[in-house]
């Protein structure tokens, strides 16, 4: 009878139950047992928590770009929508800023602005359903602007 070690149970035990491998790959860490982690599945696992952190952010921001768009340029509904809308804007910056306390992922904003805003711009068009050159073509905001608790463009 051939007897399993755990290093052969771990591949599987990473596709059967991926709570108990969090679990035992923890243990593992904590009591410095490298020769029995699960390399190859603790690399992706490490890896996609780096691209989750970057995708919440792309998220967060393209939100908070939309929600400034629709506060600057959606005249007919801001004196209904205005509350709301500060609201959201102040909600998306709160994750921003909690995000920001890794310089690395504030660079990160930094870098993706240009890229996430024309998804913002379209969302804005879509939901006010306000024509296109209503919204500027580049992002109206500096990043200061967009993080900063106190600004809300002037209407």
């Amino acid at each position: 009878m051939k007897i399993k070690t755990l290093q052969s149970i771990q591949p599987n035990l990473y596709e059967e139950d991926y709570y108990l491998w969090i679990e035992t790959t923890l243990r593992q860490i904590q009591n410095h047992d490298i020769e029995n982690l699960d390399w190859e599945n603790l690399a992706e696992e490490i890896e996609a928590l780096g691209i989750e952190q970057r995708r919440k952010v792309e998220s967060y921001l393209k939100q908070l770009l939309i929600h400034l768009l629709l506060y600057c340029y959606w005249e007919s509904e801001r004196e209904y929508c205005q509350r709301g809308w500060k609201n959201e804007i102040a909600n998306f910056r709160d994750e921003l800023e909690f995000s920001c306390r890794s310089k690395t992922l504030y660079n990160y904003i930094l870098s993706c602005v240009d890229s996430v805003y024309p998804k913002a711009r379209k969302q804005a068009i879509n939901k006010s359903g306000l024509p296109s050159d209503v919204f500027p073509v580049k992002c109206p905001f500096t990043v200061d602007e967009i993080l900063d608790d106190d600004y809300f463009p002037d209407v």
